[in-house]
């Protein structure tokens, strides 16, 4: 399980989605005070199911078939929230107490789906690979 790459590269995902944001603030507001994650529940809810989609996925190395579908899922589920996102910090930027400093933690849902990607990359590479070994059979 943990020799293959894709495990190396959910196991990153899981430590974005599901650790390094209750460290790191999505935004800093005009009265100084940093807003994370948990401050609004669609963005708790949205990331919870990303973390967990990234956990199941982690402990299902032997179907591959659903590992690829759920990290597919996962890019789908991290597009969203980064939309959100940058929906929130574009669109609510003039009013008076909004967002007036982005932070790193808003674009932490790219660094996901760059790793999502590559693990379903290396998913399909293995199943490609234990097909054409069953066709030798």
């Amino acid at each position: 399980m943990i020799q293959r790459i894709q495990t190396i590269y959910l196991l990153l995902t899981f430590l974005i989605t599901g650790v390094l944001l209750f460290f790191i603030p999505l935004w800093t507001l005009n009265t100084g005070k940093a807003f994370y994650f948990m401050q609004d529940q669609v963005y708790t809810v949205l990331l919870g199911l990303s973390t967990m989609l990234t956990v199941i996925s982690i402990i299902s190395y032997k179907k591959r078939q659903n590992q690829f579908v759920m990290g597919r899922l996962n890019i789908i589920l991290n597009l969203i929230l980064l939309g959100l996102f940058v929906y929130r910090s574009l669109n609510l930027s003039g009013e008076a107490v909004t967002v007036s400093e982005k932070g790193i933690g808003m674009f932490l849902p790219i660094v996901a789906i760059v790793l999502l990607v590559l693990a379903n990359k290396a998913i399909k590479k293995d199943e490609d690979l234990v097909k054409s070994v069953d066709r030798l059979r």
